[in-house]
C-alpha cells in the first residue's frame, strides 16, 4: 500500500518561449525539488496548469519526470476533470505511464450533487488499482465536499487520501493527525517545510510552530493573486525556472511582484531576477 506523507510539492509546469511544455526544464525542476525538501511530486495539478495542458502533454510530462527521477520517487498525477469519461481515460493513461497515484478533483462547473460526485469517483477508481487522492478545492470547483461525504468516499477501496489546498494549514494538518501535505511554497522553502515536519514529529512542537511563523508572510504573499502566478514568479526571481504561463494566466504585475519579492528577501532567499 502506498503511504502518503511528508512534503509533496504540486509542481509548476515550465513552458518555453513558444508556449510549449519545456520537458527538460520540468525534469530539472523535479530534481531541484527532490533535492530541496520534497518527498514526492504532483504533476499536472492546478499549480501545473493542467487546465491548459492537453492529455498528450500531461502524460508526456509525467513520463519525462519519471524518466528523470526514477522509480523510487513518489509521483502523483492530476487526472480529474469535469467529464467522468475523460477522467477515466486520463487516469488509465497515467497508470500505464507510471504514476504511483492519481489526484482527482471534484468535477467543476457541472456542479454535480452528492450522488453524482460518488458515481464520478467510483468510475475513476474502478479503472485503476492505484491510490486515488481526492482533491477538494471549492474555490475552483464551487462545490465543497464536507467531512461526512469525504468519509463516505473513503469507503471506496482505493480512495486513500484527500488534498485540501492551503500551505498555511500544513502544520495544523500535522497537529490533527495528518501525515504531510501537498504544498506550493515548498518550491522555494522546501527544506524549511520539511524541517517543520521533522521538528513536530520529534516532539518539538513549539520549535515547529516558531519556524512555521517565519513562513507565514510567504504563504500570504503567494496568495497575492491566483495560483500558480505567484509561485512561478518566485521561481523566476530565484533563477530556478521561467515564469512563462499559458493564457488565460498571466505573470505577476509590478505591485504583485514586489509583494512576492519582499517575502523572498525577508527569508534571505537569493533573488537573482
Amino acid at each position: 500500500m502506498t503511504v502518503f506523507g511528508g512534503v509533496l510539492t504540486a509542481m509548476a509546469t515550465p513552458f518555453d518561449g513558444q508556449g510549449d511544455v519545456d520537458f527538460a526544464a520540468a525534469a530539472k525542476l523535479a530534481v531541484h525539488l527532490l533535492e530541496n525538501g520534497s518527498d514526492g511530486l504532483v504533476v499536472a495539478g492546478s499549480t501545473g496548469e493542467a487546465a491548459t495542458l492537453d492529455d498528450r502533454e500531461q502524460i508526456a510530462l509525467l513520463e519525462a519526470v519519471r524518466a528523470e527521477v526514477g522509480d523510487g520517487t513518489l509521483l502523483i498525477c492530476g487526472t480529474g476533470t469535469n467529464d467522468t469519461r475523460h477522467s477515466v481515460a486520463l487516469t488509465h493513461a497515467a497508470d500505464v505511464a507510471g504514476a504511483d497515484a492519481m489526484l482527482v478533483v471534484t468535477p467543476y462547473y457541472n456542479k454535480p450533487n452528492r450522488a453524482g460526485i460518488r458515481a464520478h469517483v467510483e468510475a475513476v477508481a474502478a479503472i485503476t488499482e492505484k491510490p486515488i487522492i481526492l482533491y477538494n478545492i471549492p474555490g475552483r470547483t464551487v462545490i465543497n465536499v464536507p467531512p461526512d461525504q469525504l468519509a463516505e468516499l473513503a469507503a471506496i477501496d482505493n480512495v486513500r487520501a484527500v488534498k485540501q489546498a492551503n500551505d498555511d494549514v500544513f502544520l495544523r494538518c500535522l497537529e490533527v493527525g495528518g501525515t504531510g501535505g501537498i504544498c506550493v511554497a515548498s518550491h522555494v522553502v522546501g527544506p524549511r517545510m520539511a524541517e517543520i515536519q521533522r521538528l513536530f514529529e520529534a516532539g518539538e512542537a513549539d520549535a515547529a510552530r516558531a519556524l512555521n511563523a517565519t513562513l507565514e508572510p510567504l504563504f500570504e504573499a503567494l496568495t497575492v493573486t491566483t495560483n500558480p502566478i505567484p509561485i512561478k514568479g518566485a521561481l523566476q526571481m530565484l533563477g530556478i525556472c521561467s515564469e512563462r504561463m499559458r493564457l488565460p494566466m498571466v505573470p505577476l504585475d509590478d505591485a504583485q511582484r514586489a509583494v512576492v519579492r519582499d517575502a523572498l528577501v525577508a527569508l534571505d532567499l537569493e533573488v537573482v531576477a
